[in-house]
Order: C-alpha cells, then sequence, then structure tokens
C-alpha cells in the first residue's frame, strides 16, 4: 500500500444524524466517520473474511445486471485514458453481481490480475435487500445507497457535484482530497472526455511527474488523506476533488450522494461556458468574469436590492 499523501483529514467518533447535520455538513469539509456503519451485516461478515462477504453479497444478487470494468494487468488498477486518447484503459461490460464476485475470487490466486469494479451500481436494481439490511444513520431513507465493488483498482482524481458520504464496507479504501480552488495545480483532462462521470486530474498521484506537471507540487501541499476499513465512512462535501484506491483482493464501498431538490447540473452550465466564452478575446472574457462575479459568484442581498422585488430574479 502506498503512502498517505497530505495531512490526515479530521476524524469524528460517534457521530449521529443530528451532531452531522449541525457540527460537520456546514462546515463544507471533508470528514472521516470512524465506525459509522460496523453494525451492518456485510461488515460483519468481511471481519470474516473475503469467501464470507462474497457469499453474502452474492446470496442478495437478483441477477440484474450491472456495469462492471477491467483493467488490464501492468497497469496498477489505474482508470485512465487510452494511449489514443480517443477511448480509455478498461473494457466495460455489463453483467450480474455474482458473475463479478466470481471473478473476484478466481482472480485473487493471480499475482498480477486484472482490476475488476462494479461501479455505482444502484442496490436497489441489483440487491434490492441491501438497502433494508444496511440502513445510513445519517440521511434520509429515500437517498438510495450505491455499490463499488472491486480488487485492487483507483478511481483518479476527481469531483462529484453531490454531497457524498462513502462508507467503506469491505477491504480497505485510501482516500486523497484536494480544495475545489486546486484545480488550476491539477492538470484537468478534457471536461467532455473523461473515463469518470466528472473531469479526472492526469497526474498519477502514486508516481507524479513533477517534471512535467510542476504545478501538481503545490496542490500536495494541500492535499489530505485517510485510509478507511471496514465500518468506516467519509463525507466529501461537493466539488472536492478525490482519488480513491483500494488494493485489496476484494473492497466493497457503499455510497450515498445527495443534494438539494431541483439543482441543475453545474458541471452542463460549465460545459455551456466554455462553449460560449471559450472563442472570445481575452479582453471580452475578463469582461464576462466581472459580469458573472457580480450576477452569480459574488451575488448577495445587495447586488439586486436596488430591484423593485417582483424583477428580481
Amino acid at each position: 500500500m502506498q503512502a498517505l499523501h497530505g495531512r490526515p483529514i479530521a476524524e469524528w467518533q460517534g457521530v449521529d444524524r443530528a451532531s452531522f447535520e449541525r457540527d460537520i455538513a456546514p462546515g463544507q469539509q471533508p470528514a472521516v466517520l470512524r465506525g459509522l456503519v460496523t453494525s451492518w451485516p456485510v461488515v460483519q461478515q468481511a471481519l470474516a473474511g473475503d469467501a464470507a462477504v462474497c457469499r453474502y453479497l452474492a446470496g442478495l444478487d437478483n441477477g440484474s445486471d450491472v456495469d462492471a470494468l477491467m483493467v488490464p494487468s501492468g497497469l496498477n488498477g489505474r482508470i485512465f485514458y487510452a494511449d489514443d486518447w480517443v477511448g480509455f484503459n478498461y473494457l466495460r461490460n455489463r453483467l450480474p453481481l455474482s458473475r463479478v464476485i466470481e471473478q473476484l475470487m478466481r482472480y485473487s490466486r493471480y499475482p498480477d490480475p486484472p482490476a475488476v469494479a462494479v461501479q455505482s451500481a444502484r442496490a436497489c436494481d441489483c440487491a434490492p435487500a441491501f438497502g433494508r439490511a444496511h440502513p445510513m444513520p445519517l440521511l434520509d431513507a429515500g437517498v438510495a445507497p450505491r455499490l463499488w465493488l472491486g480488487n485492487a483498482i483507483t478511481t483518479p482524481t476527481h469531483f462529484d457535484e453531490s454531497s457524498n458520504i462513502a462508507c467503506v464496507a469491505a477491504g480497505e479504501r485510501r482516500f486523497t482530497l484536494f480544495p475545489p480552488e486546486q484545480v488550476r495545480h491539477l492538470y484537468i483532462g478534457p471536461i467532455g472526455h473523461a473515463p469518470t462521470g466528472t473531469p479526472i486530474s492526469l497526474v498519477d498521484l502514486d508516481a507524479p511527474d513533477l517534471a512535467r506537471y510542476p504545478l501538481f507540487a503545490q496542490a500536495l501541499e494541500t492535499a489530505q488523506s485517510a485510509l478507511l476499513g471496514p465500518g468506516d465512512a467519509i463525507y466529501i462535501p461537493p466539488l472536492w476533488w478525490h482519488q480513491v484506491a483500494s488494493r485489496r483482493p476484494v473492497n466493497l464501498l457503499v455510497n450515498y450522494w445527495w443534494q438539494p431538490p431541483d439543482v441543475p447540473s453545474g458541471l452542463d452550465a460549465l460545459l455551456q461556458a466554455r462553449l460560449a466564452f471559450g472563442a472570445f478575446p481575452a479582453v471580452q472574457r475578463r469582461a464576462w468574469q466581472a459580469l458573472l462575479a457580480h450576477w452569480v459568484f459574488e451575488a448577495d442581498e445587495h447586488t439586486v436590492a436596488h430591484i423593485p422585488p417582483a424583477w428580481r430574479s
């Protein structure tokens, strides 16, 4: 297991919904929630061993197909672009959860197996009984759990638009986070073409090429990290950059994304802004920057105070 990067993420013990909503979520800072879901049945099975947790999960499978990735051996399990940048370095397949579990158990005997992972499978679709048996104590029951099951695989540094609580149910995962404003130091790839749902950093965090990406050294100065085991969870605020690396033969993460209702996609707005303003001369982009700062990013109660209330929208 590679060393952790940066300073430790703040840790909390004995968190309940009241303390989470009062002390953690308003600050919009990452937090490790030690032992949050230790009582989950799947965590107890994981503590008994890989075979036990795999049997348990296979017993919950209803046979529906899930999205699964396979990264060839020799690439350290890092999800990334293909050499030609047209595609990505993994194969995507659709198959039942139990088939992926069979692969994991078979590959656990290989010295350098392919990396295999179920990505963001809605538990209600592939294992409907999972949610009922594993309640999330900090959120409404309507926030759906998603399953991330695999062996040694790394999701590169990216961000999510929604708030996120991720619970390690089996194996170990190493989380490395960067504040949103570090985007200028992370060397982000194409916004509309990424191997994950949102843009990724091109820097290999475990072997950064600082000659090619010199500004990344500044990002590392702000990094926060934590290693989570079965029963631990992490709160990741929206837009915080994070890499997630699992290194055990069997790893299960259960995550929950949520945001206020009817909130439009900021990433879609960013893509539109790139199209709208990207071709303008620099002087016009700076003018639009001032307008956007005034009307959007620095807007407060004074911005429209001089306008009749009916016309302030």
